[in-house]
């Protein structure tokens, strides 16, 4: 199913008409409004990189989407955003890197420690929340890089995992979990596929994650991914709000795929309540030694 039919059809199944016995009553719906939120304070990638006042191609692809969808999305890199009213927003999408509290090479302002809080707390009460490609790179937890942490960072916990590094980008391969999650479906529900991207090698996975892909390891170049598979993609619930993350979102070319923008269409309609799917828990039965970080010679 192509992603315009697609989402016109979820439109459609969402949306619906409420008619008593006696009566039809057609009612303007109110538009959803999601937040995207790319500030950087480290590396910023080109993804999330505007040229003066010019979107990035990853706030111009959701955007687009949103157009599509019937959603209201704003783009900002303004921190103090998380001091306002959160709750008027139906999902809240970080593509971000580092302490976002702290300055940034770009003067961007920061969000404060009260707004770090009120992003978890708004999320805990119900907001959605997708985390994309560096999401995970942000608010590291206290330790070394390249171990796993009994305690890490409260954003880290509500995430569900934690970036280590990356070697170079190449074609490597996805292994689908959970062919029945929304935006999956769509694509024929391949059993894996492949892609050229910038992998994530990462750690410190919450026990409650639902894998929806597993990044394959074997035969790929590059010390941090020799070791075991590990999650790529997965589903959460942070207290009453759904939490979705991949990191997929590097590369130009990704942003316009047809079928990963599918995914993130069918992964942003469930974390706003669109869409639903079971998400039990499931690392331990499809990655088993994800919290290995390093293969067995």
């Amino acid at each position: 199913m192509k992603r315009r039919d697609m989402l016109l059809s979820t439109g459609a199944a969402i949306i619906g008409l409420s008619a008593g016995p006696l009566r039809r009553v057609v009612a303007e719906p109110k538009k959803p409004k999601v937040l995207y939120f790319t500030r950087s304070v480290d590396f910023e990638h080109s993804a999330v990189r505007r040229d003066g006042n010019n979107l990035s191609i990853s706030e111009r692809v959701l955007s687009e989407l949103g157009e599509d969808y019937g959603v209201d999305v704003t783009c900002t890199k303004d921190g103090r955003v998380f001091d306002e009213d959160l709750t008027k927003y139906s999902a809240i999408a970080f593509y971000t890197c580092g302490d976002l509290t702290k300055p940034s090479p770009r003067k961007t302002p920061p969000m404060t420690t009260r707004g770090k809080q009120r992003l978890l707390d708004a999320v805990a009460g119900g907001v959605g929340f997708v985390g994309i490609h560096s999401a995970t790179d942000t608010f590291h937890s206290e330790g070394p890089r390249g171990e796993n942490q009994e305690k890490v960072d409260p954003y880290i916990a509500m995430i569900g995992g934690e970036f280590i590094s990356h070697g170079p980008q190449q074609v490597a391969t996805m292994r689908v979990t959970s062919p029945y999650f929304p935006g999956i479906k769509n694509q024929g529900a391949p059993e894996s596929f492949e892609l050229n991207e910038e992998w994530y090698s990462l750690k410190n996975f919450a026990k409650d994650i639902h894998v929806i892909l597993v990044q394959e390891t074997e035969g790929m170049k590059g010390d941090c991914y020799q070791r075991p598979p590990f999650p790529a993609t997965w589903a959460r619930m942070h207290g009453k709000g759904r939490v979705l993350y991949t990191s997929l979102g590097h590369r130009h070319d990704v942003w316009t795929n047809e079928e990963v923008q599918t995914g993130l269409v069918g992964g942003f309609s469930w974390v706003m309540g669109r869409a639903d799917a079971e998400i039990p828990a499931n690392i331990d039965k499809v990655t088993p030694d994800a919290a290995v970080l390093k293969r067995k010679a």
